[in-house]
């Protein structure tokens, strides 16, 4: 079986949703997921600055990010794994990774909104 870490940020309400879901879809128990946000340096492969700053993930002892985390990610979760694969396509994870650096832009505001509605 593959091993697969992720890295999450735990203080983003979005990231927390998504990671949610994620566990609940996880029914094999194949990804070990830490928040980076709360974990100990030894814990996180990189500075933790640039750990939280994009989506990361460790497959087989490659360290990925971005889409191919995403990507990653999705392979290890068999509901997901078809999306997983088909980025195992140089173009289509160029879509995947160009509309993830997109999304990163207007973070800070989806997380803004997503505090207030928390409230």
């Amino acid at each position: 079986m593959t091993e697969l870490i992720v890295w999450h940020d735990g203080a983003c309400p979005l990231c927390e949703r998504e990671i949610a879901l994620m566990r609940r879809l996880d029914r094999r128990g194949a990804i070990t997921f830490v928040d980076a946000s709360s974990a100990a340096p030894s814990a996180c492969p990189i500075d933790r600055a640039e750990l939280l700053a994009r989506f990361h993930a460790r497959e087989d002892g490659c360290l990925l990010s971005g889409a191919a985390a995403f990507a990653a990610m999705w392979r290890a979760i068999p509901l997901l794994r078809p999306l997983g694969l088909l980025a195992r396509v140089p173009a289509v994870l160029f879509v995947m990774e160009t509309v993830y650096r997109g999304f990163l832009r207007v973070r800070p505001a989806l997380q803004r909104c997503a505090r207030r509605l928390a409230r």
